[in-house]
């Protein structure tokens, strides 16, 4: 990277820490750190949504995505699209009411609400990990970032940096900072995108008739997508909408549920199609350039041995001009951090309120709440930093750490506000045997029917449990309502 490019980079990092500590001075309680006061307009929650749940993380795994199986890839995010508005329609207004009720801060709180404190700690535990392994994808993507635009910078380097920009950022941050530098990276890499990286790339890689030597047609085919990857998509991604405790922090964070659901309607059409499109496209040229020589020079001459998710960023780094390269860089770097500090604070909320707090009930003032959480995301990063460091792939990082909150959480979720009997030990027995089922089906490397993935065998085991353990111990049922 030219000198101008880290200047550039170095300025910007700045400035987006500087809205940070703006924000941090101004937060005056938990109200004002987990939930932005609770008066956040719908543009600025609806792009932050979009920017947590796509972020770096997705847009590295986008163009892998767009490396190896074409524009298909971007029924990925399709699914996002249908999860937003699905989320929107049928929960936010129950969410709204529940949480303008009870002033909630976690998603957790809500199993409190409907069942009982354990089931609330239980989920407390589910989150917190799945978010700590959430918080670690967005840290690797940002290496491999680092690594591949950098000369010279290792991936295990390229992670000790990025994890430390991103446990520092929001230690100082709050859920206002957040939301705010959330809006600005968003719009940064999408115009970025749109007006610099896609035109810039196409006219490198020579354009459409470069495109058609070089790849083979059904790359450029909606169509290259089995149905069993769809529904493995559909299955781990959609019901995250549901159980996502960064979503929750935002429907709380709004003035209502009118501006809940326009922020998700908004989230929803950003993700598909106009994210989704550009990563894959992206990736697809970083595939072209792969085989038209372009990062010989730097020790990749043909596909094999390329990591398909370093190839949109080698592509960047060798197609943008000094200044652009450094705007777009610090683009992806902040929309990966923009994503890393809204997973830490969630899993932050998580111990703190669900797990510290249900154990062992403590009164604090505002000012120890804040320092205690501040201390508390430090440690969980160091955390996702560790872990960060025994993986390999974001993509499936991230969809690992989706599956396993999905498979604990989404049937105990919908039996709370759609159920007619509230069960603590069918809530439970569902999340423990959704979440172990899941996780012993993956690790043991599983040959699962039809090539399905293992989150679908947890969820669908979850139900089972849950139905079967509701009509067995009726005694703990309750009929708490909204």
């Amino acid at each position: 990277m030219h000198f101008v490019d880290l200047i550039i980079f170095i300025v910007y990092m700045i400035v987006m820490l500087g809205v940070g500590f703006f924000f941090l001075k101004k937060n005056k309680n938990a109200d004002d750190y987990y939930v932005g006061g609770r008066k956040m307009s719908s543009f600025h929650v609806g792009l932050s949504v979009v920017a947590t749940d796509v972020g770096g993380g997705f847009s590295i795994g986008l163009g892998g995505l767009g490396f190896v199986m074409g524009i298909a890839g971007s029924w990925m995010l399709f699914t996002g699209l249908i999860g937003a508005w699905l989320t929107a329609v049928i929960l936010i207004p129950k969410v709204s009411k529940l949480a303008g009720d009870l002033k909630l801060f976690t998603f957790p709180q809500i199993f409190g609400h409907f069942y009982n404190g354990k089931v609330a700690l239980i989920a407390g535990i589910i989150s917190a990990i799945g978010y700590i392994g959430f918080t670690s994808s967005q840290i690797l993507a940002g290496a491999k970032l680092a690594s591949a635009s950098f000369v010279g910078l290792d991936m295990k380097t390229a992670l000790i940096i990025m994890g430390a920009i991103a446990v520092i950022y929001t230690v100082m941050g709050g859920l206002k900072a957040v939301i705010y530098t959330d809006t600005i990276q968003w719009i940064i890499l999408m115009g970025g995108l749109i007006f610099i990286g896609i035109p810039l790339c196409y006219y490198a890689i020579g354009g459409m008739e470069a495109l058609r030597n070089s790849v083979h047609p059904e790359f450029f085919s909606i169509g290259n997508v089995t149905w069993q990857q769809l529904v493995n998509w559909g299955v781990t991604i959609i019901p995250i909408w549901f159980v996502g405790m960064t979503l929750y922090q935002r429907i709380y964070s709004t003035k209502g549920k009118k501006e809940a659901q326009r922020a998700w309607f908004i989230a929803g059409i950003f993700e598909w199609p106009f994210m989704a499109f550009m990563g894959v496209i992206l990736g697809l040229f970083s595939r072209v350039a792969v085989d038209n020589g372009m990062f010989a020079s730097m020790g990749f001459e043909t596909i094999a041995g390329l990591d398909a998710e370093m190839g949109l960023p080698l592509l960047l780094r060798t197609v943008l001009p000094v200044g652009l390269m450094g705007l777009m860089m610090s683009a992806y770097f902040s929309a990966i951090m923009s994503t890393a500090d809204s997973c830490l604070m969630a899993a932050s909320g998580n111990v703190l309120t669900d797990i510290m707090d249900r154990i062992k009930p403590i009164k604090r003032s505002d000012k120890s709440t804040l320092k205690l959480s501040q201390i508390l995301t430090f440690i969980i990063g160091a955390m996702a930093l560790l872990l960060a460091l025994k993986m390999e792939n974001v993509l499936e990082l991230m969809l690992y750490s989706y599956a396993f909150m999905v498979s604990g959480l989404f049937i105990p979720l919908l039996g709370a506000f759609f159920g007619k009997r509230k069960n603590t030990v069918a809530a439970i027995g569902s999340m423990v045997v959704g979440g172990i089922t899941t996780l012993a089906l993956t690790e043991l490397n599983v040959h699962l029917p039809l090539g399905l993935d293992p989150n679908i065998f947890g969820i669908s085991a979850s139900l089972v449990v849950f139905m079967l353990l509701t009509y067995m111990f009726p005694k703990y049922s309750t009929y708490t309502k909204l």
